[in-house]
């Protein structure tokens, strides 16, 4: 079986690594986005799927096309003659001309028709679902909307971000190898459109956060742990935090308590605990220290 893989990050090299160490499956090339400057220093760097190629030198073609919309891409992938394209957070559209070549089957990290778009685990711990899961799905030219092939679902209460995109990409390899040798005998089912919903690209705004609902910061601290992080409008960031109780209501900010390493803070329903904060252009640091050297006991506002 010839696959034609596409994929960008650590979610897409689980996938791929599945279909690499598979009898029977022959990976003839990944295409995935371009390096690109990350950090201060602006360092050229490859995507993950690249990057494990590398370092642990699979011999494999690797294209890194700027778009797929034209007919040097077009013939790179023909020239390989897949029996299958294999997509999972790739990073672009996929065009007509492209799903003509070979079925393409994506790994979308939801239950389709559920959280179509850039960012749907972000969207499942934000509207605090009690699961979530994979499906492969027939790709057609639209976002997210081709059949259902099949799912993979699991408890994601209290996992944040990072835990999930770990979790899920192993179910997607799971899923996605179990799909490629079922693929004759599935029916696909198409999705019910109005039963849709879309979780947009996730901008660094939508990070901040008020006191006003202690269990809507949590879900953000949740969604947001890698990027873009929570903060306050003062750009005073939120680290290490949990949820101390749902209920109650007390002044948005109010320091209500102070212990040994952490301190409880109100909102107008429910409480945090916050063990460490990390000030605009500095470390990260345990937010003790930094009540003492902004002089707050109980009773002030944290801001």
């Amino acid at each position: 079986m010839r696959i034609v893989f596409m994929g960008t990050p650590s979610y897409a090299t689980e996938i791929l690594k599945a279909l690499l160490h598979e009898e029977g499956i022959d990976v003839v090339s990944l295409i995935t986005q371009p390096d690109k400057p990350v950090g201060r220093k602006q360092i050229l760097t490859p995507p993950d799927t690249k990057k494990y190629c590398l370092e642990h030198e699979v011999l494999i073609d690797i294209f890194q096309p700027k778009s797929l919309r034209n007919d040097e891409s077009i013939a790179y992938i023909k020239k390989h003659n897949p029996d299958f394209i294999v997509v999972a957070a790739f990073g672009q559209i996929l065009p007509q001309a492209v799903l003509e070549i070979a079925p393409c089957i994506n790994l979308h990290a939801s239950l389709l028709p559920k959280y179509r778009g850039a960012s749907p685990i972000q969207a499942a711990i934000l509207d605090v679902q009690r699961y979530s899961g994979v499906t492969s799905m027939l790709m057609d030219v639209g976002l997210d909307t081709g059949d259902i092939l099949g799912y993979s679902m699991l408890d994601i209460r209290d996992k944040d971000a990072v835990i999930l995109f770990e979790e899920l990409s192993y179910l997607a390899a799971t899923l996605c190898l179990k799909t490629l040798k079922k693929f004759d005998i599935l029916k696909p089912l198409p999705q019910i459109d109005c039963d849709s919903t879309y979780a947009k690209k996730i901008k660094k705004s939508d990070g901040e956060i008020t006191f006003e609902n202690a269990s809507k910061v949590y879900a953000k601290y949740l969604a947001f742990i890698f990027w873009p992080g929570i903060f306050l409008k003062s750009g005073l960031k939120l680290k290490n935090l949990s949820l101390h109780q749902c209920d109650g209501s007390f002044r948005e900010g109010e320091i209500v308590e102070i212990s040994d390493d952490y301190i409880i803070i109100g909102c107008k329903s429910g409480a945090l605990k916050i063990k460490e904060v990390q000030p605009p252009s500095k470390k990260v640091m345990g937010v003790i220290d930094y009540i003492r050297g902004k002089r707050l006991s109980v009773g002030d506002t944290l801001s």
